[in-house]
């Protein structure tokens, strides 16, 4: 008697992308997720704009955002630190601070900087773009912040400096520099969620081994 035939089994079907939202450059994010020990294919970039942050995580558009310092608000919660970004000034390529090596953000408090955008959290652009320095120089911060375009136009056209971070390196284009300043602390990098929503198992594993690598 023949044995009775068994069903094939139906192939299991692969996770959709994690979908990580970042604001400018993908290339800090990237190497979260090499550190990670994730493929690329795994990770669908969804930009989101300063002027907007939590924008593409509130509609449902993306899983996890790269997050620096800590927003407060209420309906996002954030990893542990899964990397850190070193502190920058943004200037045009004929600025005065263009051609240094790094620069003190005391230097940098001498030219106009830049307001905070739309919905961005006040309280973290004081972080980002400190209104005082540390030996207490006031930050003019009155250059409206809309787009990385905007910004760009403004810096190549004007003495402004803006405040920011070193990853945005690898987005700035050639007529902007990214000068570090070697007297402000580098930001802790964490990934954010809305606390409400259980992420997909994928994506729970995704930050824990990004947390795992940053802590070896």
């Amino acid at each position: 008697m023949p044995s009775p035939r068994t069903a094939p089994s139906s192939p299991r079907t692969a996770p959709r992308p994690i979908r990580l939202g970042v604001h400018g450059s993908p290339h800090l994010a990237s190497r979260i997720v090499a550190a990670a020990g994730h493929p690329p294919e795994s990770v669908e970039y969804v930009p989101y704009e300063v002027t907007e942050p939590f924008e593409p995580l509130r509609a449902g558009r993306a899983d996890v955002m790269i997050v620096k310092y800590d927003p407060l608000e209420p309906d996002i919660a954030m990893s542990a630190p899964v990397a850190h970004d070193g502190r920058a000034v943004l200037v045009g390529a004929h600025h005065p601070l263009a051609g240094r090596a790094s620069v003190s953000v005391e230097e940098a408090a001498a030219y106009e900087g830049f307001q905070c955008p739309g919905d961005f959290p006040p309280h973290v652009w004081d972080l980002v773009v400190p209104p005082r320095t540390p030996g207490g120089r006031v930050i003019r911060r009155v250059h409206p912040m809309t787009t990385m375009a905007a910004l760009a136009d403004r810096l190549r056209n004007t003495a402004a400096i803006h405040v920011s971070f070193q990853s945005l390196d690898a987005v700035v284009p050639p007529d902007v520099k990214v000068v570090p300043v070697h007297d402000l602390p580098p930001a802790a990098v964490t990934l954010g969620r809305l606390r409400a929503a259980e992420p997909p198992e994928h994506v729970r594993r995704f930050v824990a081994d990004a947390e795992q690598a940053a802590g070896r």
